[in-house]
């Protein structure tokens, strides 16, 4: 593409009076992108989550050894070598491998929670800011409930509750996670609530319900996003703590938190076996944040082109 065709794409994506939607939306993603890639520690972070991903879809081609099977007999707690990247656990399996598959259910954990706890969150919060009255009271009361207690604590119950699991430990954390999104959507309905725009929209006839769903929520799912970004590094280690306290994923799985609480008798001597998941865990927490602090800047309305 020649560089005045580029230019010319340029100028209709920054149009002041764009003639259809799709150039209206397609003008802010172009902007939102332009502020994002200006941070160059966003960008990181973005290179680290896209490695995550691709690390956990290829993981089956790039390990080398099997993730829960190992040679106990000539491979137990071997340190780093060429053979063995970051060295062997315990029960001789690949350490590297297991962080690999490990990926895998760290993904899975993330999304699911995001999954289940935003949209429980979102509308919560919407209806709670729009229909006011008891209604807000008691459904911010409920949240003031959740959000009185330490999420890891309250997580801990629901999973002593519901019993050791992976899936259990993905409800129990959906479940303390929601209470901060359901905040930050009320706090963003209360201040479109009485705007002209939902006026012009209540006075063409629209029900409450259609208003909340098609009016108020796409104008929340901005700072949403931002905080379930920025929560998935929380996410990730409640996830990891309920694995090290024995009550999230059970072996054999190569749940990262697990490998770390299977390796911290070994902690002194073969200090790889806890290190390298408690390593792959900082990384991917770091990446989560640099992408939500890009994701904050490059989302906020208030700033300025760069």
């Amino acid at each position: 593409m020649s560089a005045q065709a580029i230019q010319s794409r340029r100028e209709w994506l920054l149009s002041e009076r764009p003639a259809s939607r799709t150039q209206a939306r397609l003008g802010r993603a172009y902007v939102a992108w332009r502020r994002f890639s200006a941070n160059r520690l966003a960008f990181v972070g973005l290179l680290i989550i896209i490695a995550l991903l691709l690390v956990a879809i290829l993981a089956g081609v790039l390990a080398p050894y099997s993730p829960t099977f190992g040679d106990l007999k000539n491979a137990r707690l071997l340190a780093p070598t060429a053979q063995h990247w970051f060295g062997t656990d315990d029960l001789g399996r690949d350490i590297y491998s297991r962080i690999l598959y490990g990926s895998r259910w760290t993904l899975y954990v993330v999304v699911l929670v995001a999954i289940i706890a935003a949209p429980i969150g979102l509308l919560v919060g919407t209806v709670a800011g729009y229909a006011g009255g008891w209604t807000d009271a008691i459904l911010m009361r409920v949240t003031d409930i959740f959000l009185a207690f330490p999420k890891l604590v309250l997580a801990l119950a629901f999973v002593a509750a519901l019993g050791p699991g992976i899936e259990n430990a993905v409800l129990a954390i959906a479940i303390t996670s929601w209470p901060p999104y359901a905040r930050i959507a009320r706090a963003e309905t209360l201040t479109v609530r009485n705007s002209d725009y939902i006026k012009a929209v209540q006075l063409m006839g629209a029900s409450p319900f259609r208003i909340v769903l098609r009016h108020i929520m796409p104008l929340c799912i901005s700072s949403l996003i931002v905080r379930v970004t920025l929560d998935m590094a929380g996410i990730i280690l409640t996830a990891a703590g309920l694995g090290f306290l024995g009550l999230g994923a059970q072996p054999p799985l190569p749940e990262w938190g697990t490998m770390i609480a299977s390796g911290r008798r070994f902690i002194l001597d073969q200090w790889w076996v806890a290190g390298a998941p408690g390593f792959a865990i900082l990384i991917v927490s770091l990446g989560f944040n640099l992408l939500g602090d890009g994701l904050r800047d490059a989302l906020d309305p208030r700033s300025g082109d760069q």
